[in-house]
């Protein structure tokens, strides 16, 4: 009766044991081929193809207007003569001793006449140990320094490039200008070569400093954009000629305002020919030597030139100018006091040289001169410059 009933009980057991583990194995199988089985694809409605985009049909234009057309003349026929300036310093490795070429800085320029002269500003090439030319054709060509005008900001170069490739700008005039005129200036503004930019002469008669700090007076004034590199560039009138060097800009962030300068052509035309025949502006002389204005003031002396030595036998001698002694006590004697040559106003040593810069050897100057508390003036005939 036991027996019977143990085995009927294991017998259950074992029964409801396999059904279990059978239920198990069913379902993983079930689970197993549905994920076998491929589904079936997604039925999507029929789409319309979208056709290319194609290019805007070109509306026609009328030709070039009459303005339009003289100022691409212009340009065409000016640019060949703008040329790109590099201007290089060199460095020596404190170690190796190696010398390497750094570049300095770029400008603009022009070029003057068939013999390769170029002409650009001075504060473009100051400092420079080596300046290359770079035409409008690409080519650059290593250039050689033959005179420099800080008091005028012009430089000469000169490069030794074949004439055929040398197209000189023509030279105009800057006395007879208006404002309200039509200008062109033609440069390499930020490195970027061969730029017209367009204006008016905005005004005139303007004045600014020389690098040597003597003012370039009769300055024009223009609202052509004139920029950093446009600097050596020429300005143009209407009819393509020079009437004056890009040289400054006024503007507080260094980029252009609208306020460009440029030195007057008719100032030009008579520096260059010095620069080229003698490397300086050969001015007549006075035969005289005056104090540095950091002395005069020091002295007390608001206004004019304090004369310290005049030569022997020379101009101001002859004219009886009194230098600047010491008397036999040691005490200072100063000399006459330059306050005015021709009637026109000295106040420092670049007035002076304005004052004899048209002047000739031979020309008889009224100089005007203020001796132990009065004012005289004398004829003084200048002589060759020393």
């Amino acid at each position: 009766m036991n027996v019977n009933g143990r085995s009927l009980f294991f017998g259950s057991f074992s029964l409801v044991l396999v059904g279990l583990l059978a239920g198990v194995w069913l379902s993983h199988t079930t689970a197993l081929a549905a994920t076998l089985v491929p589904a079936k694809p997604a039925t999507t409605a029929p789409t319309t193809a979208t056709p290319a985009p194609e290019a805007r049909s070109v509306a026609p234009r009328a030709d070039l207007g009459e303005g339009e057309q003289r100022n691409i003349r212009l340009f065409e026929e000016a640019s060949p003569s703008v040329v790109y300036i590099t201007s290089v310093a060199l460095q020596e490795d404190f170690f190796s001793r190696d010398i390497t070429q750094i570049p300095l800085g770029t400008g603009s320029g022009f070029i003057w006449d068939d013999a390769g002269h170029i002409i650009t500003n001075f504060h473009v090439i100051q400092n420079a140990n080596a300046v290359r030319v770079t035409l409008s054709d690409r080519t650059t060509w290593e250039a050689d320094l033959i005179g420099v005008a800080p008091e005028k900001d012009i430089a000469v170069l000169q490069i030794k490039a074949p004439r055929e490739k040398l197209r000189a700008l023509a030279v105009g005039t800057s006395h007879d200008l208006r404002v309200g005129q039509a200008v062109f200036a033609i440069g390499n503004p930020f490195g970027l070569d061969q730029t017209l930019t367009t204006g008016i002469v905005s005004a005139l008669g303007r004045e600014i400093q020389g690098a040597d700090g003597t003012p370039i007076r009769d300055v024009i004034q223009t609202d052509a954009a004139i920029n950093p590199g446009n600097s050596g560039g020429p300005l143009l009138d209407s009819a393509g000629r020079l009437i004056g060097v890009n040289s400054a800009i006024r503007s507080p962030s260094g980029a252009s305002a609208g306020i460009g300068f440029a030195i007057p052509v008719d100032a030009v035309n008579w520096v260059v020919p010095e620069l080229i025949a003698y490397g300086k502006v050969r001015r007549p002389s006075l035969d005289l030597e005056v104090a540095n204005p950091y002395v005069t003031r020091r002295l007390g002396i608001d206004e004019g030139l304090l004369i310290l030595d005049v030569a022997r036998g020379g101009a101001a001698a002859r004219a009886g100018l009194m230098p600047t002694t010491r008397t036999r006590r040691g005490e200072i004697s100063l000399g006459d006091i330059i306050t005015a040559i021709d009637g026109q106003p000295i106040r420092a040593p670049g007035d002076l040289r304005l004052a004899l810069e048209r002047k000739q050897p031979g020309d008889t100057v009224q100089v005007t001169v203020r001796r132990a508390r009065r004012e005289l003036t004398v004829p003084l005939v200048l002589t060759e410059p020393r």
